[in-house]
This record gives C-alpha cells, structure tokens and sequence, in this order.
C-alpha cells in the first residue's frame, strides 16, 4: 500500500520506516532540504537505537524514499500521516500551527479519496479541525483518522513491530478497513473508538505514566524522611497486578518531549472545559519539585556554597539510549548548578551536539575519565546502562572528591561506599 508521511521527526521517520519493514511503499516529506538531503545520503538525523540500519535496508529495498514537499507525492497514496511536531506554546496548549498548515498542504495536492491520519499528538477536537480544514480547501471523497502513537524513545522499533495495542479512532468503515490493513502485518490488538476517544486515550496515557513517576517520586522523599528503601517499597507495589513494576523508578522527575508536553496539554484542555483536573495540576508541580529537590541535595552538601566547585555531570539526555534532549532534567540541573557559579563539565554518550545546541557554552568532555577528573562532585543525572557499570577505582583515582549524587539509583549504595565514595541517591538508605 502506498503511505504518505508530512513530517521525518522522530515519530515520522520512526513510524514511516517501520511501516516500509512491513511492505508498504512509503514516503516521508519533510519542508527542510538539508534534513531531506541527509536522509537521502544514509546520514542520521538523530538517533535511535536500530533506526539507521531499518532506514538503510528499506531504502536499498526501494520500499522507503524521502522528498521535499508534498506536490506530486499524494497520486495514489492509500493514507497521509500527519507527523508534525505539536510544541508546547506559552499557555500550556499544544501549538496546532504544524498540523494546520499540513491539512492545508493535503487539500492542495490531493488527487483522490485517501484516509487522513493524525499520527501526531494533539488535544481532542483536532481530527475534526483537520476535517475542515480539507473540506473547506477541497472537494472529493476523504477520512480522517486518530492514529495515536505510543513510542519510547530508546526503544521505538520493538514497540512498533509488537505493540499493546494499536489505536485508531474513526467514524468511517471505509477508513476502518484501509487502517486495518495497513496494521495487519502486525497481528496486533486493534482498538477501534470514536475520534475524540482516541485522542483523549494518548493523553491521559502519558499522563497516567507521568503520574506513577511523580507518586514513586514523592515516596522516596518520604523514605528519606522515615529511613525507608524506595527500591524494595516500588517491587513490593509493583508485585501487585493491579499496578505492574513499569515507571516505579525513582529519580530526577520525567522530561522529554511527551509527558511534560501532554500533561500540560491535557491540564490546558481541562481548564479551557471548565474542569479542575487538580491530578493533573500536582503532576506538574511534583516534577518541577523533585528536580529542584535533588539540587538543593547537591548544594546543602557543600554548604550552599558552590562557586567554583567542578561538577561532573555525567548524562544529557532526557533519558537513556536516546539523543533527545528535550525537557531533559539533567539541563534543568545544569542550569541550576550554573547559576550557583559552579563549573560543570558533562559527558553523555549521544547526546552532546544535541545539548549544545539548548547551551552552546556548555563544557563537554569526551569521556568518562575526562569529565571526572579534578571533580569536587559526580552527578549521575541520565539512566544509560553503560553509568550502571562505572569504573569506580579508577573514577577514585582522578577526582578530587570522592563524592557521587545518583539522581537515577543506577548504583549499588554498598559498592559505591566501599569503593571509597560518599553516595547520595534518592530515596535509598
């Protein structure tokens, strides 16, 4: 089947790619030349774990290609996917202006009937904006379709090719059976709903997911105050089936580029139907919280007192096996460390081209040993597995303090004290 994709970020690209995998022949376009050209030449635009050699197999297999804008590219495509980013705009609300401007491109260059699908993530209401969209630019036979994408950057193709449930929101049999092939490769649950049922599904998703962090978040600072161990108290929860033991890990608070976005966009939503969602209001407040929470751990430590101090911050990414640095809590940290005058200096393992574009003046170090060296303090601030596996003897050897803040629990408090450190974790004895 013939798929369109607007837009070759990382649900796009992502999603274009795994569906090429599947058989379909599918094209993604995107308004950036250079990032077209890039894809063209086999370059990555970001990464993501097993992206770069599905995108290269496709494209030698002639089943994936990539062009600049849409004119000519929608003659007798069976569906369109819009995948164009929804950033937060300053009142909380997803900023729709993307998604606008490609319906608008879709009525100009449709040729015949197609199923239009909103692949991005947008508040209820927004498949119907699509609809008017078109059918005030256009005439001729066309759906639109919900498509809501559940994909963990790290590990995006796995949740593709098996997913828990594929969600298609749609009032159309035509467009139900147009979705239903293009999924069924996939042998997966296909949850049919009404549009703005699958809309609403995405987001209180995510939210649901940020609010199980947040709840481990506030039950370690709580440990920290009765002597309790917040590792052995989230597997004790997580035996329960009714609760599972995904997004029971303490930490820094959540970032990246859905849920901080997607609680604040459904907290919006509320607010604008008259509803005080005051869940989703304290999700918000407890991540800003525990971020700040884990500083003050840091600089109470030296006496509030961090001018000059080094501080080796170890971890970019929002989180691990990702470049994402997006609403990453490790430069919201750095950023605080920073204006208390401390010097930092960072390493992460794919993500510091990517954070030097949020902080160009950012110190970065090209490994681990280089970044530790001379520090008065080690900041684990990102869950990389390769962090899990420190060399503490000889990151001992090269500090000029043998001091360690796991704001990810990745270390064994045992190991790290008898390797010589004073360890500070959240929420663990």
């Amino acid at each position: 089947m013939k798929l369109v994709f607007i837009g070759t970020g990382y649900v796009g690209l992502v999603t274009g790619a795994c569906l090429a995998e599947l058989g379909h022949q599918v094209t993604c376009v995107d308004i950036d030349p250079d990032r077209i050209a890039k894809l063209n030449r086999g370059e990555d635009v970001f990464f993501e774990p097993g992206l770069a050699a599905l995108v290269r197999r496709n494209v030698r297999a002639g089943r994936l290609g990539f062009a600049v804008g849409l004119k000519g590219r929608l003659r007798g495509a069976r569906a369109v996917f819009i995948a164009v980013g929804t950033p937060q705009a300053s009142n909380g609300s997803a900023d729709l202006s993307y998604v606008k401007t490609a319906a608008r491109d879709i009525a100009r260059n449709l040729t015949g009937y197609a199923v239009i699908v909103d692949k991005s993530t947008v508040p209820v209401g927004t498949s119907e904006m699509v609809r008017k969209i078109i059918k005030t630019n256009r005439r001729g036979p066309f759906d639109v379709v919900s498509n809501p994408e559940f994909l963990r950057e790290g590990n995006a193709i796995g949740d593709f090719m098996k997913p828990d449930r594929v969600v298609i929101g749609t009032d159309s049999q035509r467009a139900q059976r147009v979705m239903a092939e293009i999924y069924r490769p996939l042998k997966a649950i296909m949850h049919f709903t009404d549009l703005p049922t699958a809309e609403l599904i995405k987001y209180a998703a995510n939210s649901f997911l940020a609010m199980k962090l947040s709840f481990i978040n506030e039950i370690a600072n709580l440990c920290e105050l009765t002597g309790a161990d917040v590792q052995p108290v989230a597997r004790g929860i997580g035996m329960d089936s009714r609760i599972g033991p995904k997004f029971l890990q303490a930490g820094l608070g959540f970032g990246g580029s859905c849920f901080p976005k997607d609680v604040s966009a459904l907290n919006y939503l509320s607010r604008q139907l008259g509803f005080d969602f005051k869940l989703v209001k304290a999700l918000l407040a407890v991540n800003q919280r525990q971020k700040q929470l884990f500083f003050e751990k840091i600089s109470s430590y030296f006496k509030n007192n961090l001018s000059g101090k080094r501080i080796a911050v170890l971890g970019l990414a929002f989180k691990g096996n990702t470049d994402d640095v997006r609403e990453s809590p490790a430069l919201e940290l750095i950023a605080k460390l920073r204006k208390a005058v401390a010097k930092v200096v960072a390493f992460d393992p794919q993500a510091m081209a990517m954070a030097r574009k949020k902080m160009p003046d950012l110190e970065t170090a090209a490994s681990v040993a280089a970044a530790v060296r001379g520090a008065d303090a080690v900041v684990l601030a990102t869950e990389w597995d390769s962090f899990r596996k420190l060399p503490l003897k000889k990151i001992r050897s090269l500090v000029k303090r043998r001091i360690i803040f796991d704001g990810r629990n990745l270390l064994d408090p045992r190991s790290v004290r008898r390797a010589g450190f004073r360890y500070f974790s959240i929420g663990r004895k």
